[in-house]
């Protein structure tokens, strides 16, 4: 199977490379569509005079969350537009909600569009923390709940969030200010995920950068996963801790899911249907990832988490066999640029869960985000 889709990765690379760019336009009346090769949640076509964008409801599938008219601002505005908001491209001034498009951003080299953000403490990039010390950057409170008349004030083509099932934007939504609707995290693979890199550039004109990149990443991806083909034992591996009174795990076909399933490992709750994150009681967990080989944790301290420190945070934690055999590996997510380069890197990642998985497997490989939790 692998071989397989390794051939079909070598050809949506060429056909990537054969004229997908954003920079496509059609004939009068004609649209022509732009090959999407993993990502299931959005569809795009190009006529002359402008560009549909379309993203489409992770929850429902018949359902369009948004559509984007795009049109090149230094042309007059095309009579007759098609139904949706009318994004004159490329961007300038955008607010981000999130540490995750802000990387996308700076990768894509549109990071200086960047005039607001929400919760800055999270965003592990120097240029973002270094803007809003300065001023450059303002900092916009909350997520879900940002200040809305510093919005406003700073005058933003357009607003980059994450949707969630069943929940608005509150007063954003009654300002004339566009959102940008980004449901990456629903995406079922991590090239998937990772695609959305090219839906961003289609705002910005980068779509030439776009695509190297993610060609590079897949290409980098695939060649990750086939160091797992022949793995003898596949370890099982449970994920995340209990916040509050919820134990938040990713569901069995999320990206996360499939990310150890291609490093060569046992997911315990593989055989769930979701998408997103699942939110279970710590009983559930326990009966069943008791006995999981690995577990991996991500959190975001000033400080290193330790096993005594977990256990004093809940003492039932010492009862897991990853936590007696000391096979916990942590991510702190506020030293490490985790959310800020996932997205766009799955195969950092992959290469660091390969590691701990089955270690020596890529020789001299140091881990990136993970490290074994210390005493």
């Amino acid at each position: 199977m692998r071989l397989i889709r390794s051939f079909f990765l070598f050809l949506s690379v060429i056909l990537l490379g054969a004229g997908c760019g954003s920079g496509r336009k059609s004939g009068e009346g004609a649209g022509e569509a732009f090959r999407i090769e993993y990502a299931r949640h959005y569809r795009v076509e190009h006529f002359r005079d402008y560009t549909l964008v379309d993203v489409l409801s992770p929850w429902d599938s018949l359902r369009l969350l948004r559509r984007y008219v795009l049109v090149d601002r230094e042309r007059p505005l095309p009579v007759g537009l098609p139904e949706g908001n009318i994004v004159r491209t490329p961007l300038q001034r955008v607010v981000v909600y999130s540490a995750v498009h802000c990387g996308m951003l700076d990768e894509l080299g549109v990071g200086d569009r960047i005039v607001g953000v929400c919760e800055p403490r999270y965003i592990d990039l120097d240029f973002i923390r270094d803007g809003v010390a300065r001023g450059a950057i303002a900092d916009l409170g909350e997520a879900s709940s940002p200040d809305v008349e510093k919005v406003i004030d700073l005058a933003p083509d357009i607003i980059i969030a994450s949707p969630f099932k069943n929940v608005g934007y509150g007063r954003i939504e009654k300002t004339a200010i566009p959102i940008m609707e980004c449901v990456d995290y629903m995406e079922v693979t991590p090239l998937g995920r990772a695609e959305w890199m090219r839906f961003m550039a289609l705002f910005f004109d980068r779509g030439q950068r776009a695509d190297s990149l993610f060609r590079q990443t897949a290409a980098a991806y695939d060649s990750l996963c086939r160091m797992t083909d022949t793995v003898g034992v596949r370890p099982t591996v449970l994920s995340e801790k209990k916040y509050g009174s919820a134990w938040y795990v990713p569901g069995g076909r999320s990206y996360i899911a499939n990310l150890y399933r291609d490093a060569g490992a046992d997911y315990i709750w593989a055989d769930d249907p979701s998408t997103g994150s699942v939110p279970l009681a710590f009983e559930t967990v326990f009966e069943k990832g008791q006995g999981a080989d690995f577990w991996l944790i991500k959190y975001n301290a000033p400080q290193e988490l330790t096993y005594a420190e977990l256990q004093t945070e809940y003492e039932p934690y010492r009862h897991f066999d990853a936590f007696k055999n000391r096979n916990i590996f942590v991510c702190n997510t506020g030293k490490t640029p985790y959310y800020e380069e996932m997205p766009m890197h799955p195969d950092r990642v992959l290469g660091d869960l390969i590691e701990i998985f089955h270690p020596g497997t890529i020789p001299g490989y140091r881990l990136r985000y993970f490290n074994r939790m210390r005493q």
